[in-house]
């Protein structure tokens, strides 16, 4: 099977590598990807916001099925210009992908499905931020209502700051802060058939002990021993295929990657957020441990035969990803910076340097092009065995000016009692 995988990030170098191991898949092509992406794909040049360009590349390099990896194509609909040139294609329509798009659509097809989420108000003028702001009370959680690279959101317990941020935003939802524990769960369906992953966790804030502003994401890891063992099943059952369905019925089937940012309240499980595609960096763990080959997932989705392909096969072990990310990110991030070591952290066993925002200067140099620059993935039997090979690799990388953060599943792991 030739692949096409369309974006340039962390998530779509994890999605080229494990297409490049999968036995099924001849050739790996990308759009516009990045440096690390070069020794396992081909790289093109191509808008990926443009629906045509994309499907026109398709069709050039013979693709059997193409993955989108970021949500802004999926929004835009290059989906819909990928499937209208008769190429399978891996991520929902534009109108499903308004699941994503839009936090008020999200809560609108979680009520009518009666998925447990938190509430929420819909406010377009100060007045009525102030409103909820007061009706909610603190800890405040204010969200773009628009796409915003997972930094949309602020939870914060000073007013001034949430009613800046919505004053920053324009239409916001407005919702009660949910105590307890964050877990990723993504679901790969095909309209009608539902398949979930492994559960991941991601760490949102900038530093340790979930310090600083909120991030696209700076670790994460796979699987969770303290998640319960019953968790799939019950978010299988009561969010995920409720909102397949939910979707299915209004006319716009969601056929792709269906993420389910959820919450371990006191009350039960709880959404905090849907997401149309594959989350970063989760994603990077997740791989690292998939056993079944990717490709039969995403082409069995892509062609509506997912009920042919069965439950994803994990192998046994874990996953930690790193993030290393730019000086002053999640700020205006520094770029343009040598980084050096990569090679020497790569050539760790069972560790995988991901580039996310790197490029090649003038001189050839890879180098910073962006805020979440690379991120460290490594496998182990154990937790503590996997992060001790993250961080080992990450101590080989330099770059002027980066961070990250040292705790990645340090709990998990036992390490942090």
């Amino acid at each position: 099977m030739r692949t096409l995988v369309i974006g340039t990030g962390g998530r779509e170098h994890a999605l080229v590598l494990s297409l490049s191991r999968d036995p099924h898949v001849t050739e790996v092509h990308v759009a516009p990807g990045n440096p690390g992406m070069e020794m396992v794909a081909t790289r093109h040049d191509v808008d990926p916001l443009d629906g045509d360009a994309v499907a026109a590349l398709a069709s050039s390099v013979g693709a059997e099925l193409v993955v989108i990896g970021p949500e802004a194509p999926l929004v835009a609909g290059v989906a819909d210009a990928v499937r209208a040139a008769g190429i399978a294609c891996f991520g929902p329509s534009a109108a499903a992908a308004h699941l994503e798009g839009s936090k008020a659509f999200a809560k609108q097809v979680m009520a009518a499905a009666e998925v447990p989420t938190a509430l929420a108000h819909v406010c377009e003028t100060p007045e009525e931020v102030a409103d909820a702001l007061d009706a909610f009370g603190p800890t405040y959680v204010v969200k773009d209502d628009a796409l915003a690279a997972g930094k949309g959101v602020v939870v914060s317990d000073d007013r001034q700051e949430a009613l800046d941020h919505a004053a920053a935003c324009g239409r916001v939802v407005i919702e009660e802060f949910l105590d307890g524990p964050e877990v990723s769960l993504f679901a790969i369906t095909d309209g009608s058939t539902v398949l979930p992953l492994q559960p991941a966790q991601d760490f949102k804030r900038a530093l340790d002990d979930d310090a600083g502003p909120n991030t696209g994401g700076m670790g994460a890891y796979t699987p969770l021993p303290w998640a319960p063992d019953d968790l799939v099943a019950d978010v299988t059952r009561r969010v995920l295929v409720p909102t397949v369905d939910e979707m299915a019925r209004r006319g716009t089937p969601f056929q792709g990657l269906l993420y389910a940012g959820l919450a371990l309240t006191r009350r039960g499980v709880k959404v905090v957020e849907f997401n149309a595609r594959f989350g970063d960096p989760e994603t990077q763990a997740l791989l690292a441990l998939l056993d079944t080959p990717l490709s039969s997932l995403l082409h069995g989705a892509a062609t509506g035969v997912l009920a042919d392909v069965g439950l994803p096969a994990w192998k046994d072990a874990s996953a930690v990803t790193v993030v290393i990310a730019s000086e002053n990110y999640p700020g205006t991030p520094r770029t343009g910076d040598v980084i050096d070591g990569i090679e020497v952290a790569d050539a760790i066993e069972h560790v995988d340097v991901i580039h996310a925002g790197t490029a090649r200067d003038a001189e050839g140099r890879l180098v910073t092009a962006g805020g979440r620059v690379l991120s460290v993935t490594a496998t182990g039997s154990t937790l503590a065995e996997a992060r001790q090979r993250a961080y080992e690799s990450v101590d080989y990388i330099h770059i002027r000016g980066s961070h990250h953060r040292t705790d990645i599943a340090l709990a998990a792991s036992g390490e942090g009692e």
